[in-house]
C-alpha cells in the first residue's frame, strides 16, 4: 500500500465518528438517475423476487392473487404508502394440460404447440382432420364460406426483428383474428405459426378473439421451427392430404376475481394530480413473466423510489400494477371506471421488456414544448433521442386516454423482445442488468421532472388544471 493510500485511510478513520453523526446529503435528481445507471438494485430485487417466489401469474387465477400479495408486501417494505388491492371480476380461461400436435400422415411426427387464450377444448381424445394451409390472414379471408368444414386451418406469417417492435402490428393479426375467421368458415380448429422472431422450439401463446355469434373453437400456436417443418411438408406432399391430430384442453372457469395493485410515493402537494406509472402484473403461464411484465413493474417502482431519494417530489407518484392485461385489459378498464373522476397529471407505462430506452415521445411536444425540450435534454446523456411521434401510452393507461390527458412513451429496444414474448423463455436469466439499469435511470430522470412540475403537464398553463374532459 502506498503512503498516500495509508494517509487517506487514516483520515477516513479519524473522521468516521464525526461523519456518523452527520446526515448524508440527498442526491440531486440528476445524481439519483446517474446512481441508478451504475448501481440500481431495487428493480432487480423486484423481478428476481416475484419470478422466484411466485412465478407465472395467469390472469384471474390463484397464482395472480399470490402475485398481488407479494407485490403489496414489497411496496410496503420499500416505503410506499396508500397501498391497495382493488378487486374486480373477470371471465377466466386456463390452458389445461400441455397441448399436443401430431402429423398422422404422410410424414408422422410431433410438433410443439401451445393453446391460445379464450379458445375451446378438443377434449382429451383430441381431433384428427386434414390441414389446409394459408400463407397469411388475407389468404384465409379470401377462402370461400364453408370451405373449411371439417378441417384444420393452418395460418402462417412472416415476422422480423425491429427496434421499435412495429412488426408485431403486421404479424399480430395471425394470432388475434385468424381462429375467428377460420371458425366462421367452418374449421374444426386452427393452428398458426407463432407470432415471434426466435428460432427455438418454443411456441408463443397469447390471446385470440372470435366474432360475435361465432363459437370458440380449439386454436394453438406452433413453434416457429415446427411451423416451418409443416410448410415444407406441404411442398413435399405432392397433393396428398396432410392429416393432423390435435389435443388442446383449455377450460373456462367462469367469473373469478382479479385486481389492481396501487401504491404511492406521496408528494409535498397531494392536491396536485399525480404522476401515474403503469405496468401489468399478470403474465402467461409458459414462462415466469420476467420480461412480460415483471420487469416493467420493477422499473416503474424503482424509478419512484429513486426520485424520492432525491427528496419528496412535489406531486404524488402513483404506481399501478394492473391485473389481467394479457387477456383483455380488464385491470386497465376497471381502474379507469373506478377512478375516472380523479384527474391524472400524466401517464407512463413500462411493458416492453427490460432493455435500454432509446427514444422519448410525448403528446405535449407542441402544447407544452418547453417541458418536452427539458425532458429531452435531460435524457440525452443516456443516449436517448427526442422523438416526433405523438405518445399514445401503454395498454394499462386507459384512464389517461379516457381523460384526454398527458402521456409519455419511453421507447425500449425491442430487438430481442419477440424472441421471448409469451414463451417458456420469458425467465429472469434473459434480463441484462446493465440495460435494466439504463432503463431505470431514464425513468428516474423523466419521472422526477414530471413530478416536480407545478403547472399542467399537457398545456403548461400556470394553474394546474384538470384535463379538458374533466372540466
Amino acid at each position: 500500500m502506498t503512503k498516500a493510500s495509508l494517509l487517506a485511510l487514516t483520515a477516513l478513520s479519524l473522521a468516521a465518528p464525526a461523519l456518523a453523526n452527520t446526515p448524508s446529503p440527498r442526491p440531486t435528481l440528476e445524481q439519483a438517475a446517474d446512481i441508478a445507471l451504475q448501481a440500481d438494485v431495487d428493480a432487480w430485487d423486484f423481478v428476481e423476487g416475484i419470478t422466484t417466489e411466485v412465478g407465472h401469474r395467469q390472469a384471474g387465477t390463484e397464482a395472480e392473487a399470490r402475485g398481488r400479495a407479494w407485490a403489496m408486501a414489497w411496496l410496503k417494505a420499500k416505503g410506499f404508502q396508500n397501498i391497495a388491492d382493488e378487486p374486480y371480476m373477470m371471465p377466466t380461461w386456463v390452458p389445461g394440460e400441455p397441448g399436443r400436435a401430431e402429423i398422422v400422415s404422410p410424414f408422422p411426427q410431433s410438433f410443439a404447440i401451445a393453446p391460445l387464450g379464450d379458445t375451446a377444448s378438443t377434449g382429451p381424445e383430441g381431433i384428427t382432420a386434414q390441414v389446409v394451409m394459408f400463407r397469411s390472414v388475407a389468404a384465409l379471408q379470401a377462402a370461400p364460406e364453408g370451405s373449411l368444414k371439417g378441417k384444420i386451418a393452418y395460418v402462417s406469417n412472416a415476422m422480423t426483428r425491429t427496434q421499435d417492435g412495429s412488426q408485431y402490428g403486421f404479424a399480430g393479426p395471425t394470432r388475434w383474428v385468424a381462429a375467428g375467421i377460420a371458425a366462421k368458415k367452418g374449421a374444426l380448429a386452427t393452428v398458426i405459426k407463432s407470432v415471434g422472431t426466435d428460432d427455438h422450439r418454443n411456441p408463443h401463446t397469447g390471446g385470440t378473439d372470435f366474432p360475435e355469434g361465432v363459437a370458440p373453437t380449439p386454436a394453438g400456436a406452433l413453434s416457429n421451427p415446427d411451423a416451418a417443418n409443416l410448410e415444407r411438408m406441404f411442398k413435399r406432399a405432392d397433393g396428398r392430404p396432410i392429416t393432423m391430430k390435435l389435443v388442446l384442453t383449455p377450460r373456462f372457469l367462469g367469473q373469478t376475481q382479479s385486481g389492481n395493485v396501487v401504491g404511492e410515493i406521496v408528494g409535498r402537494n397531494p392536491s396536485l394530480p399525480p404522476v401515474l406509472l403503469a405496468c401489468h402484473l399478470d403474465s402467461w403461464w409458459p414462462g415466469t413473466g420476467a420480461i412480460d411484465d415483471g420487469a416493467g413493474c420493477a422499473i416503474i417502482a424503482s424509478a419512484a423510489i429513486n426520485v424520492e431519494r432525491a427528496g419528496p417530489p412535489l406531486r404524488t407518484i402513483r404506481v399501478l400494477f394492473a391485473g389481467a392485461e394479457e387477456v383483455g385489459l380488464f385491470g386497465s378498464a376497471a381502474y379507469s371506471k373506478a377512478h375516472i373522476g380523479e384527474p391524472i397529471a400524466v401517464g407512463l407505462e413500462s411493458d416492453f421488456g427490460a432493455d435500454r430506452i432509446w427514444r422519448f415521445d410525448s403528446n405535449f411536444r407542441t402544447t407544452n414544448p418547453e417541458l418536452h425540450k427539458k425532458i429531452a435534454a435531460a435524457v440525452a446523456r443516456f443516449g436517448v433521442s427526442s422523438g416526433t411521434d405523438v405518445a399514445g401510452g401503454g395498454a394499462d393507461l386507459n384512464i389517461v386516454r379516457d381523460q384526454k390527458g398527458a402521456l409519455v412513451d419511453l421507447q425500449q429496444d425491442g430487438t430481442r423482445y419477440f424472441d421471448l414474448h409469451h414463451t417458456p423463455d420469458d425467465t429472469l436469466d434473459k434480463i441484462d442488468i446493465v440495460q435494466l439499469r439504463q432503463n431505470v435511470a431514464v425513468w428516474t430522470q423523466v419521472v422526477g421532472i414530471l413530478a416536480g412540475e407545478d403547472t399542467a403537464i399537457l398545456t403548461g398553463s400556470p394553474v394546474p388544471s384538470a384535463p379538458a374532459v374533466m372540466k
